[in-house]
């Protein structure tokens, strides 16, 4: 079963949804070969930042610990922004990819598209079905409108021609209905072992941890405005008279929102952390915490951090936002600073048979259980596509 993943990030040590699936499926299938397909090079993007060395090397490369799959990204000399220049890109796209594929020998491979932008490969890589994946209301997000309009028509696109879509979430699931007959609700998932030792007595919290005062509320994830509930996180920094609130995980903030957080003498900010080592920074918390935006956005989302927050069995807080609102027996929600603050000290000293029974929960929503539900849709797709005839692509 070879495949074609064409990502919306690159491979990297900070592990996501695409990581995960991929690393499942070469477990699934020992002779399986997956090129996965990161963020071009852009070429104009660098040159205007004045960084253009190494952009042109090539990036084609194994993974460690992974020898069935190849990390491949290719180039994107012009700026999106005009038609004709995206149109461009977007052919040399599909000949790095094909030729990428060619290279490793793949046979016939399955085409699994994350982003909406990627239709424009669907019949050009010899697959055997396409998949759809989305993870996101990209549509929500914040953008020109022109790029949100240019995203609904992508999409659309991408829903009609898919042999089969898949959705993390429920709110995304009830939003493509009408789009595609072909659609599957799988959610992320978690593994349960890999976080064992969130729990462990006797074994040392990372160095950047040590510093941290307790109580700790920590987070962990992408640390980005569209998510995140920055003035929720500063508001609840200044009221608090004793501990920390660590944020652990890539940050997408401005350097005076950022600043902003750091001046309020509890918030540490880690940047970016291995998954291998998410676990370790976990023990230095006392609770868990998810401050994010109830928006559209986030309610698309099934973040994949309440299955690690469970499988970790620390306490949990967190706004009323979907995927954390579905499990009051294990989260607490609050919806703003003195209601953290409340359910914080209650948190401190909540029975000791709550952990356990997170930990239980997150075993029901392993990334095993997630791979079989994959690996039906994959069967499907195949089928479909013998028979399927697409339409043609629009011009968009």
């Amino acid at each position: 079963m070879d495949l074609i993943f064409v990502s919306m990030e690159d491979w990297d040590d900070i592990w996501r949804r695409n990581q995960f699936v991929c690393a499942g499926l070469t477990r699934r299938f020992p002779d399986a070969r997956i090129l996965f397909v990161g963020l071009p090079r852009d070429v104009s993007n660098q040159i205007r930042r004045g960084k253009l060395k190494g952009t042109l090397a090539t990036s084609t490369q194994s993974i460690a610990g992974y020898p069935q799959i190849t990390v491949s990204r290719p180039i994107k000399f012009l700026p999106n922004t005009i038609p004709l220049f995206r149109r461009f890109n977007e052919s040399l796209m599909r000949s790095h990819v094909r030729k990428a594929s060619q290279s490793i020998g793949l046979q016939s491979p399955v085409l699994w598209l994350n982003p909406h932008s990627a239709v424009h490969m669907i019949g050009s890589q010899n697959e055997s079905a396409v998949i759809y994946d989305i993870t996101d209301d990209w549509t929500s997000l914040t953008q020109s409108q022109r790029v949100r309009e240019l995203t609904i028509v992508q999409d659309a696109e991408m829903c009609k021609r898919a042999d089969e879509v898949i959705v993390c979430s429920q709110r995304l699931f009830e939003m493509k209905q009408d789009k595609t007959d072909r659609l599957h609700l799988i959610p992320n998932g978690v593994d349960g072992a890999h976080y064992s030792r969130v729990q462990a007595k006797n074994l040392q919290v990372p160095d950047a941890a040590r510093s941290w005062q307790h109580p700790v509320l920590g987070y962990t994830g992408t640390i980005h405005k569209d998510r995140v509930d920055i003035e929720l996180v500063e508001a609840i920094a200044r009221k608090m008279t004793n501990g920390s609130i660590a944020l652990v995980g890539p940050s997408h903030l401005t350097e005076p929102d950022a600043a902003r957080l750091l001046a309020t003498g509890r918030i540490h900010i880690t940047g970016g952390v291995p998954y291998a080592q998410i676990p370790d920074y976990m023990r230095a918390f006392d609770v868990c915490i998810t401050p994010h935006l109830v928006t559209n956005f986030t309610e698309s989302l099934n973040p994949i951090k309440l299955w690690e927050y469970l499988a970790g069995g620390k306490p949990i807080i967190s706004t009323p936002v979907a995927g954390f609102r579905d499990y009051p027996q294990h989260v607490r929600l609050a919806t703003g600073v003195d209601s953290f603050l409340d359910e914080m000290q209650e948190a401190l000293n909540e029975s000791p048979d709550k952990p356990a029974a997170r930990r239980e929960e997150a075993s029901k929503h392993s990334w095993d259980s997630r791979i079989n539900d994959i690996c039906d849709v994959l069967d499907q797709a195949r089928i479909h596509h013998q028979s399927n005839s697409r339409p043609s692509l629009s011009s968009i």
